[in-house]
C-alpha cells in the first residue's frame, strides 16, 4: 500500500516573500538556535518524514527590502539531530562549489550523529552572484553544471562505498580497529573532479544518504532519474504534474531503476483557516505585506526582461511570454508563464503568485480543503508526497498540523506513528 509522504521545507521564515514582515515574526530569529529547533520539534510532532532545508551562497539581490540570510544547513542539521529523534534532516550543499571527498565526509557524518536521518538536496548553484563569491565570473553553462554534478555525485557515491559495512571491528581486546580488505581507495578520474579515498568516516548507516534534487529542466530530471530519491518538483495544476510524475517514472525505468524508487514530491503552499473566508484572508493580509518593486525587480531579473515600466493592472506585456529563463531560473520560468496564461493574470496578480506561491501549487481552504488537494494529487499518480512549504514559520507549520494532519490520517494516507529506523526505511526506498 503506497504511502504518502510529507516534508517540511524551512526556507528563512517562511515561504511567503513577505513572511518577515507580519506582525507574528521575528526576523532576528533565524540567525537562533531556539527558532530552528522550535521549527523541529513542531515537524516531527506532526509526523512529518523530513526537515528540507534550501540554501543559496550569496547574498541575494534586493536584500535590502527582503530577507535572505542563510545560514549553513549542516550547522543548523547538525544541531538539530540533537533535539530530534525521528525526523529526517536533508540539506542543501552544491556540486559546483564543493568537493566530492568534502559533501561525502559532511553527510555521512550527519548521517552517524543522526542515527540514520540525513539526506541531501544536490543543487549545481545558478546564480552569477554565488559565481563571484567563490571567484567566478559567472556560472558555467546550464547543461555543463549538470555534467560537473553528475561526475560529483558518482565520486560521492564511491566514497560512500569505500567501507564495507562491518569494516569496522573496534576490538580492544586484540587492538584491531578496522579490517583494512573492507577499506578501500576509489581511485575517482573524472573529467571534473578527482579523487583517491578511501572516506575517513566509516559507511553511513543508510548505506546512502537520501538523495534529492529539485531541477526540472531537460538536464535535471535525466540527472534525477540516474541518482535521485526524491524529485522536487515545481507543478501547478494536477494535469501537468501527472504528466511530470509518469516522464520520471519512466525515466527512472530506462535509468534501470523500479519505478517506486523515485518518489515525486511537487511543493505545496498550504494556507489554511478555520472557515475557507479566514484562509482566504490570511493569504490577503500576508499579500498585503509585500513590497511591490522588489517583486517586479526579481520577476525581471527570472524573466531577463526589464518590467520596471510596466502597468501592474494591465494584461501582462507581450514579450512576458516570449521571455527567455536566465541561467538561474529555467524551469521556474516555464511555470510562471504557464501560470499567466492559463488564469489570465495581471501582472500584478502574477507577482502576488509570485510572493505567495513561486509557482508551485497554493491551496487555500480549510483542514479539509488542503487534504482534498493532497487526496486527489497522490491518488491520482500526480505525487508520491509533498514538500509542505509554509508561509510563515512556525505558526503555519502548526496550524498544518493541527487541521490538515490529523484529516489525512483519518483518511489513512498517513500513519499517526511514524517511527523507523532510518529516512531511507521510512520513505521505503530499496537497501543499498
Amino acid at each position: 500500500m503506497r504511502r504518502l509522504h510529507l516534508n517540511a521545507v524551512i526556507y528563512g521564515l517562511g515561504s511567503h516573500e513577505a513572511a518577515w514582515r507580519l506582525p507574528e515574526s521575528d526576523p532576528r530569529a533565524i540567525t537562533t538556535l531556539a527558532y530552528w529547533a522550535d521549527i523541529a520539534r513542531t515537524a516531527e510532532a506532526g509526523g512529518f518524514d523530513a526537515l528540507f532545508l534550501g540554501d543559496v551562497l550569496a547574498l541575494q539581490e534586493g536584500a535590502a527590502r527582503h530577507l535572505s540570510d542563510a545560514m549553513d544547513p549542516f550547522i543548523i542539521l547538525s544541531a538539530l539531530a540533537a533535539v530530534t529523534s525521528r525526523i529526517g534532516l536533508i540539506g542543501t550543499a552544491s556540486t559546483s562549489f564543493d568537493h566530492p571527498f568534502h559533501l561525502a565526509r559532511r553527510f555521512a557524518s550527519l548521517d552517524h550523529i543522526s542515527n540514520g536521518r540525513a539526506g541531501w538536496n544536490i543543487v549545481t548553484s545558478s546564480n552569477a552572484l554565488e559565481a563571484h563569491n567563490f571567484g567566478l565570473d559567472d556560472m558555467p553553462e546550464h547543461t555543463e553544471r549538470y555534467a560537473r554534478a553528475d561526475d560529483v555525485v558518482e565520486a560521492v557515491k564511491k566514497l560512500w562505498d569505500s567501507w564495507d559495512a562491518d569494516a569496522r571491528i573496534a576490538d580492544q581486546a586484540s587492538g584491531h580497529y578496522l579490517d583494512p580488505a573492507k577499506v578501500r581507495a576509489i581511485d575517482h578520474v573524472g573529467p571534473y573532479v578527482r579523487s583517491k579515498g578511501p572516506l575517513n568516516v566509516p559507511r553511513p548507516p543508510q548505506g546512502r544518504p537520501i538523495l534529492a534534487q529539485a531541477g526540472s529542466s531537460a538536464a535535471g530530471r535525466d540527472f534525477a532519474a540516474r541518482h535521485a530519491d526524491i524529485v522536487f518538483t515545481v507543478q501547478s495544476s494536477i494535469d501537468e504534474a501527472k504528466a511530470f510524475y509518469a516522464e520520471m517514472k519512466t525515466r527512472a525505468v530506462s535509468a534501470g531503476r523500479p519505478p517506486d524508487s523515485l518518489q515525486i514530491m511537487p511543493g505545496i503552499i498550504p494556507v489554511v483557516g478555520e472557515t475557507r473566508g479566514a484562509a482566504e484572508r490570511r493569504l490577503a493580509d500576508m499579500n498585503s505585506f509585500a513590497v511591490p518593486e522588489h517583486l517586479l525587480a526579481k520577476m525581471s531579473s527570472f524573466l531577463g526582461v526589464d518590467l520596471s515600466g510596466a502597468d501592474l493592472d494591465s494584461p501582462l506585456p507581450e514579450d512576458f511570454a516570449r521571455a527567455d529563463a536566465n541561467q538561474s531560473s529555467q524551469s521556474r520560468v516555464t511555470v510562471l508563464v504557464s501560470i499567466a496564461k492559463r488564469d489570465g493574470l495581471t501582472l500584478r496578480q502574477l507577482l502576488l503568485r509570485l510572493a505567495s506561491g513561486r509557482g508551485h501549487l497554493l491551496a487555500v481552504g480549510t483542514g479539509g480543503d488542503i487534504a482534498d488537494v493532497v487526496q486527489e494529487w497522490f491518488q491520482a499518480g500526480a505525487a508520491d508526497g509533498f514538500n509542505v512549504m509554509c508561509s510563515v514559520m512556525p505558526g503555519d507549520l502548526q496550524a498544518f498540523n493541527d487541521m490538515v494532519m490529523p484529516d489525512l490520517v483519518k483518511r489513512q494516507l498517513r500513519q499517526a506513528d511514524l517511527s523507523s529506523d532510518t529516512l531511507r526505511q521510512r520513505y521505503r526506498l530499496t537497501g543499498i
